[in-house]
Formats: C-alpha cells, structure tokens, sequence
C-alpha cells in the first residue's frame, strides 16, 4: 500500500469516526427521499440502526492496516453488520434492488463527506477508490445474502403450506388419519410421512389411515410414496390403511401394473374405519364416527 493510498484510508476512518453521526443522518435522508413509488419503505427507526452500525462498522473496518479488497471478508463486524441488514430487509418483505441500492447510496453520502475535506486531488483519488471498491463488494454482499435470506423465507413459507395441507387427525385412541386432497409429490409425500410417523409416536397409535379420495390421480410416483410411508408406518409398530381407492384409480394402478398387494386398501374412509375397528378391537364413539364420514364425503365432493 503506498503512502498517499494510506493516507486516503487514515482520512476516510478519520472521517467515518470524527462525522458518523452526521453521516449516517445524511445517509437515512437519502433513502426517505429515494422511496420508489409502490415500494414499502423501511421504518426510519430501522434505517436509523442500520446507518449507525454500518458506519461505525465502516470506520473500524478502514482504520485497519489491510487491503480494501478483502477488507469486507477480512473484517467480522463490517461483514455481519452489511450481512444482518440485508436479511432484515429480505424478512421485512422490502425488494432486493431497494436493499442493494441502500448500500450502493452510502458511496454518495461518505464521498459527500470527504469532499469538504482539506485534501489534494491524488489522494481524493485513493479516498474514492477506497469507497468504491469497499461499498461495491458490500452492494454484492448484501444482493447475495438477501437472495439467499429470501429463499430461506421460501422454503420455509413452502414448508409451512405443506403440513398444514395434510394434517394428521387423531379420530380416536389407537387410530390417526390422514385425508390428502390434491396432487401428492416428492416434497408432500416426505412431508406426510414425517408428521404421521411422529403422530404414531406421540399418541401410541395402532392404526394410521391414509385417505386419498381427495387425490385426482395416481401414477407410479404417488404409488412408490404410498408404499414407503405404509412401511415406514409397519415399522413403527402400526397397522396402515389406505382408503379412497375409487374404481377409476384402482384401473389405473392396475393398468400401470403397479403391485399394492402388501397394503392394505379399502374403496372408501368408511370402510378404512370400519377395518380401524375391527384391528384394534374398539368401538369409536358416535361423534367421531359422524365426523370422519362427513371428511370421507367432503374428500368426495372435491374431486
């Protein structure tokens, strides 16, 4: 590093450090006044933060004798504090060029400030080249980890539609059900399984029923599924039953020449509780009884 580009660097920490606050005000203005139209802004109290830990993050991170290239990487607190503000801003539901942008903005806002400074031209030069290069490596950053941060709130929103999509019914002791309505993939197939084998454990139960009148088709995908959660369920100690298999699907699987002889199906939810009965020697109360036809005719009437 040579000397003026040291002095430029000494500048900008002394800068950052001696008008942060006034700084970080300018900054938080700039993006109040930014707000694209139809974009939900972030709280000013939040941008407050922000601007206040970037810049005493910024200040720190320059008053380090390191290269500005690796000094986002090389420098704990800049990088979590650039890191903590995009993951914010991606859990908040603001827009990734919005967030960016932010970061991008600051270059104006610190460059603003040692404008007014009493320096020469060349190490004006090093100062913005500094800025440059540190506040774009925190531009790129703060995309990658918004878009990482997003995909994680995805993921987990996808998660969440899952299981509550298939629920799994405990109808009376010993015996749970799952009523599947619509297609059955990789992802809810797996889905499924989890939360109906983790039912079998907490309540002790005996007999899992698996309803799939609700389901429009079956293929030798949702078949293979099927097959891997009864044995996973035969596994736990329990007895699986598979009911809805109406005659259109039961061609299907025939045709398909798909072999669910080591399962156990019934035609209709009804005739799958009747079986409940008969394997766990129980008789279920009334209402519970009236409930699980109506499920069975409210799978029928979606089809």
């Amino acid at each position: 590093m040579s000397s003026t580009e040291s002095a430029a660097r000494d500048r900008l920490a002394e800068v950052l450090t001696r008008r942060g606050t006034e700084i970080a005000d300018r900054w938080v203005q700039l993006q109040l006044d930014r707000v694209d139209p139809g974009v939900q802004p972030v709280p000013e109290a939040d941008l407050r933060e922000e601007a206040d830990a970037l810049v005493t993050a910024l200040a720190a991170a320059m008053a380090r004798e390191v290269p500005v290239t690796p000094l986002l990487t090389g420098h704990p607190e800049l990088h979590d504090t650039v890191v903590d503000m995009s993951l914010r801003r991606a859990r908040s539901g603001s827009v990734a060029s919005a967030t960016s942008q932010a970061v991008l903005g600051l270059k104006e806002t610190l460059l603003e400030a040692v404008r007014h400074e009493a320096i020469g031209p060349e190490e004006m030069f090093h100062a913005a080249l500094a800025v440059n290069r540190l506040l774009d490596a925190a531009g790129a950053l703060c995309f990658e980890t918004y878009a990482d941060g997003r995909e994680e709130i995805i993921r987990r929103q996808s998660r969440q539609l899952l299981e509550a999509s298939t629920p799994v019914v405990r109808l009376w002791q010993d015996v749970l059900a799952v009523p599947l309505i619509g297609n059955l993939d990789t992802a809810r197939s797996q889905v499924v399984m989890e939360n109906l084998l983790e039912a079998i454990q907490q309540h002790g139960a005996l007999v899992a029923i698996i309803d799939i009148t609700g389901v429009p088709m079956v293929d030798t995908s949702v078949a293979q599924h099927l097959m891997q959660t009864v044995k996973a369920v035969r596994l736990m100690g329990a007895e699986c039953v598979v009911s809805g298999i109406r005659p259109a699907i039961a061609q299907t699987i025939v045709q398909l020449g798909i072999d669910l002889s080591d399962i156990l199906t019934r035609a209709s939810l009804a005739d799958a509780l009747a079986t409940a009965v008969q394997l766990t020697g129980q008789e279920p109360v009334q209402d519970t009884v009236a409930a699980a036809s109506a499920a069975a005719d409210g799978g029928r009437s979606m089809r």
